[in-house]
């Protein structure tokens, strides 16, 4: 663990020229791909394979599936809690080919043993508990487990001597703390409704089986942003739209060489996370035009979608204006007042838990949008005074925050103590202090940051945690954290820590918080 000590200052102009490359460079890539820097997804390919078989591509996508089965059976990443949904839904998926024979140019041998090893590893993490509050997990989860032993009640299963026990009327444990009944309790919501939520539209396959017919129609292509519940939409939906949602899959199919992610495309996100995070050290000048541009096409007055097909929000809303401000085209963040819940901001509309980085987010934003507005500050303060103490107690014990939109608590505090850091008030100030003490007690012994063992983006935002205190100057921990930074800052790929339905890395972002930190690390004077 380190101490704070006084350092020699860490200034090194020669570095500044880098910075402008790689940010350019980064910029210029992320401003080509129409659908965002991230890798397929085990869970959303094994729905696709699933609900749609007859989608071209179907036994690539198996092949590919049975390849990433680890040597315990189970499937995903991360620690066993993670690994839960991935593991059920691959196993679901090669159960059902099992059942419907619907790959014939697949080995039933190899699909056997995998459903075995799955079903296997299924039985020990359905104890791990301490679930992540991943998408839906609480109706995936029930639903998936619904489907599995239906599929093991078939004959033409259950005839599979390759199952062993799981043949002869061995059964799945409901995974601790799940409800069976949940997803048909949401369907029966639904169904006196008479409509299904947009917030359930990006998770529809948890309730596909249960609602036929009742989302009408697909705008766009993609029923929430996802592969998944589009293709659980086209099993189970009506007639109108099929070819556009077949065509929207097909695109997807070929961009991710027949895998799919867990939502697509993620451009808008991406564009925003990346240069927010490029901002901190500072836009160089070549890259201005293109971010104002990005900001332009995104912020909208009634609230921005993070991708198509999914409700406006808090989180990606604060963040067009936030980077419209950064970019010196500050824009109104009145589009905020929408998701405005009492003391805090809800980050969509029917929101069940509440997200601390996206109400940092709207923190900054407003504080940005005051940086050049200034005579706007007497409407906004009381709004901002209130997010700010909202933010101060969602702070942990430790000194850290957390939230559902990240693994990490690395990612939530950098979040909350970026936002803080503009606010001068004496609790800000100590919540800060707080922060910086709880990263400094929790450095790796070889220099990095990490929840699960030290990685590259957790240890630029510990970085940056530390450089937004003003107590804490000229580390031994910033000089040491300083070698992940440049063993990474060319890295293309990084270990997956966000949560969508499970967990995914969006590359790009991560790239560019490296990118920054190493650069705000090298230019920092004591």
């Amino acid at each position: 663990m380190s101490s704070i000590s006084r350092q020699a200052p860490l200034i090194r102009p020669q570095h500044a020229n880098s910075y402008v490359k790689r940010a350019q460079k980064l910029i210029t890539s992320v401003d080509n791909d129409p659908w965002g820097s991230v890798l397929p997804s085990v869970y959303e390919t094994s729905r696709v394979a699933s609900w749609t078989p007859w989608l071209e591509g179907h036994e690539r996508r198996l092949a590919w599936l049975l390849d990433q089965q680890s040597a315990d059976g189970s499937w995903g990443e991360g620690p066993a809690p993670y690994r839960l949904l991935p593991t059920l839904g691959v196993t679901e998926a090669l159960l059902s080919t099992l059942r419907q024979d619907t790959a014939p140019g697949v080995s039933r041998e190899r699909l056997a043993a995998a459903v075995a090893n799955g079903l296997a590893a299924l039985r020990d993490l359905s104890r791990s508990g301490a679930w992540p509050d991943t998408a839906a997990i609480e109706i995936l989860v029930p639903d998936l487990v619904v489907l599995i032993h239906e599929h093991l009640d078939q004959p033409e299963v259950a005839a599979l001597s390759r199952l062993g026990p799981w043949s002869r009327g061995q059964r799945l444990t409901q995974p601790r703390g799940f409800q069976a009944a949940l997803p048909d309790r949401v369907a029966e919501q639904c169904r006196v409704a008479g409509a299904v939520p947009p917030k359930l539209h990006h998770t529809f396959e948890g309730v596909a089986r249960r609602l036929p017919k009742m989302v009408p129609a697909v705008p766009g292509g993609l029923l929430g942003s996802s592969p998944a519940a589009t293709a659980a939409w086209l099993a189970t939906g009506p007639d109108a739209d099929r070819e556009k949602a077949v065509t929207a899959l097909t695109a997807v199919a070929e961009r991710y060489t027949g895998l799919f992610p867990e939502a697509t495309p993620i451009s808008v996100f991406e564009r925003l996370w990346v240069a927010a995070a490029l901002a901190r050290p500072g836009l160089p000048a070549t890259c201005v035009a293109t971010v104002r541009a990005w900001a332009a096409e995104i912020y909208d007055t009634t609230g921005v979608r993070g991708a198509p097909g999914l409700p406006p929000d808090t989180d990606d809303t604060a963040m067009a204006v936030l980077v419209s401000a950064l970019a010196g085209s500050p824009r109104d963040p009145s589009p905020l007042s929408a998701f405005e819940a009492g003391d805090h901001y809800d980050c969509y509309v029917g929101e069940d838990t509440g997200s601390s980085t996206a109400n940092a987010h709207a923190l900054q934003a407003l504080t940005a949008w005051l940086s050049h507005r200034p005579t706007t500050g007497n409407a906004l303060q009381a709004r901002m005074d209130l997010t700010r103490d909202w933010l101060l107690g969602q702070q942990q014990p430790d000194g850290s925050w957390c939230d559902k939109w990240h693994a990490s608590p690395y990612y939530a505090t950098q979040r909350c103590v970026t936002a803080l850091s503009g606010h001068t008030a004496p609790t800000t100030r100590n919540a800060v202090r707080s922060a910086a003490d709880w990263v400094l007690a929790t450095q790796h012994d070889d220099g990095s940051w990490g929840v699960w063992g030290g990685t590259a983006e957790e240890t630029a935002y510990a970085v940056q945690i530390l450089l937004s205190s003003t107590d804490h100057t000229g580390t031994q921990a910033l000089e040491r954290a300083e070698h992940t930074l440049r063993e990474a800052v060319h890295s293309s790929h990084h270990p997956a820590l966000w949560h969508d339905k499970s967990l995914y890395a969006p590359h790009a972002v991560v790239r560019a918080e490296v990118t920054a930190a190493l650069n705000l690390l090298q230019t920092h004077q004591p």
